[in-house]
């Protein structure tokens, strides 16, 4: 019998030296695969630059960018993790128009499919994408927008009468107006996506969990008990079960030939005669029809309504308060079409009708982008450039927020008149305005977005005076996930009219 003794004073030169190869070998990894590429020298072993990226996303993003002036993208290290950031918009083009199979998959968070879960649109390609998104077509049909304008402008103008209230109480303090604009689009977008499906105590838990998942998208990755990534994706599981509730609840009054009062009754509709006819022609169950499925697709656009929203509502303020020219000519043109004292809805023509306020719009989102960066990941290595090829598990990010500054006639200026139809710069510059993305996974909703932002401007703007409240760098762009005011877009606040419109979800 022989006995083994191994004291740590033995073993311990063995198990320094192996973390020091492991060491060594993860920078040289790193060194290889960035090459010639402008970006950090050494890397901070495991971490990289994480801890500053969580720290001050901002400054982050803008150093990355600053690196990229040459070559149009440049390289770093997080968790273990290779990532290049693309700043020219030609190249951005290349990822977004290769996601495939054998090239990028789009996973919209560094960490996203494990925090996401398997049921979510954008980690979707090829055939059986262009199914699902077929599929999704009739929740974007003109009937529909106009169902969902409906909805949004009551609900909009519900939570101005909170904002009005608020504003007389304390006169002379500011408001921010980042929490308030959050809480009216989580109300309009679970309204509007699932409609009557969530209860009063269901969507107060709704609410807790959504702002869990948010916390949990700006923390390190540590998928351990107490930790918000954690809590972020247990949130996720809890909110995806209960939209597949909703889905299974809209099923049963689609299958009684009731008429669509929100979007998940748009989709369900189609989706219950696509099912009867498979299983009347004796087949399987077409795919992308499980509640559970459904549950987590419905996440996908509540997560880009709500957040993305957010952001937007938040900037055109602020840039409405920084041009006056701009918020004359869109309170002219509303008040020519619609009146806060005709008690009636601003309707789908209307909209329409609203030339100029699209083009502020349109103007807003090019400016600052809500989701500045669209993660990808390479599957296998691609040609970038001649001289440069991206290794396969890159993590990949076009920069939307940088191709928005490229091309563009005096790209730095707010001007809303470059998407008039006389100059069509959205056109002339189409391959730069990327806010919607572009390729396969272009954004479904992009005319929802833009017709509620219309909505929400004209109704703002001609029922309120409002001014900043002016701090040094209020307008700084920070992450919350997506970018906002640092400030939070502090306003003061005056009702310009004596009457809101009278209207009620009865």
């Amino acid at each position: 019998m022989f006995t083994f003794f191994f004291s740590f004073s033995t073993l311990g030169p063995y198990l320094f030296s192996f973390i020091i190869l492991l060491l060594f070998f993860e920078q040289l990894s790193y060194l290889i695969k960035k090459r010639h590429l402008p970006g950090p020298a050494l890397v901070l072993p495991f971490l990289g630059n994480a801890i500053s990226l969580v720290r001050d996303p901002t400054n982050f993003w803008d150093h990355q960018s600053s690196l990229s002036s040459s070559l149009g993208f440049s390289a770093n290290y997080i968790i273990g993790r290779f990532i290049l950031f693309i700043r020219d918009s030609e190249l951005s083009q290349l990822i977004f128009a290769n996601v495939k199979p054998d090239a990028f998959m789009l996973v919209g968070h560094p960490f996203g499919k494990k925090l996401f879960g398997d049921h979510n649109l954008i980690y979707m390609f090829g055939q059986d994408h262009k199914n699902l998104r077929r599929r999704i077509a009739p929740n974007f049909t003109p009937r529909a927008l106009s169902t969902y304008s409906d909805l949004q402008q009551i609900i909009i103008l519900d939570h101005l009468k909170k904002w009005d209230k608020m504003a007389n109480l304390n006169p002379n303090n500011p408001i921010s107006l980042r929490f308030l604009a959050r809480d009216l689009n989580l109300e309009t977008s679970q309204t509007v996506i699932v409609g009557p499906y969530l209860s009063c105590e269901a969507r107060e838990r709704f609410n807790s969990d959504y702002n869990l998942f948010n916390v949990g998208l700006m923390k390190l990755p540590v998928d351990l008990p107490g930790f918000a990534f954690r809590n972020a994706r247990l949130a996720v599981d809890r909110l995806a079960h209960t939209l597949a509730g909703c889905a299974n609840q809209s099923k049963t009054r689609m299958r009684n030939s009731e008429e669509p009062i929100c979007l998940v009754d748009f989709w369900m509709q189609e989706t219950v005669k696509e099912i009867s006819a498979a299983k009347e022609a004796g087949e399987p169950t077409p795919s992308h029809t499980s509640d559970e499925e459904i549950g987590g697709y419905l996440f996908d656009f509540l997560f880009a309504a709500q957040d993305a929203s957010t952001s937007s509502l938040l900037w055109a303020v602020t840039l409405l308060d920084s041009h006056p020219e701009v918020l004359s000519k869109v309170r002219e043109e509303v008040l020519s079409i619609w009146s806060p004292e005709s008690d009636s809805l601003v309707t789908a023509d209307q909209i329409r009708e609203m030339k100029y306020t699209h083009t502020v719009a349109r103007e807003v989102i090019r400016y600052r982008p809500p989701a500045t960066l669209v993660p990808h990941i390479a599957v296998t290595d691609f040609p970038l450039t001649e001289s440069y090829t991206i290794p396969k598990g890159t993590i990949v990010f076009p920069s939307v927020y940088e191709s928005s500054f490229q091309g563009f006639s005096e790209a730095e200026r707010f001007d809303p008149d470059r998407f008039s139809e006389e100059r069509q710069e959205d056109q002339v510059f189409k391959r730069n305005f990327l806010a919607f993305g572009a390729g396969a996974h272009q954004c479904v909703g992009q005319r929802y977005a833009l017709n509620y932002l219309v909505l929400f401007m004209a109704l703002f703007s001609t029922l309120f005076d409002f001014k900043r409240f002016k701090t040094d760098g209020c307008d700084d762009i920070v992450y919350n996930p997506t970018i906002c005011p640092k400030d939070g877009c502090t306003i003061f606040l005056w009702r310009r009219c004596t009457h809101f419109p009278k209207l009620s979800m009865e």
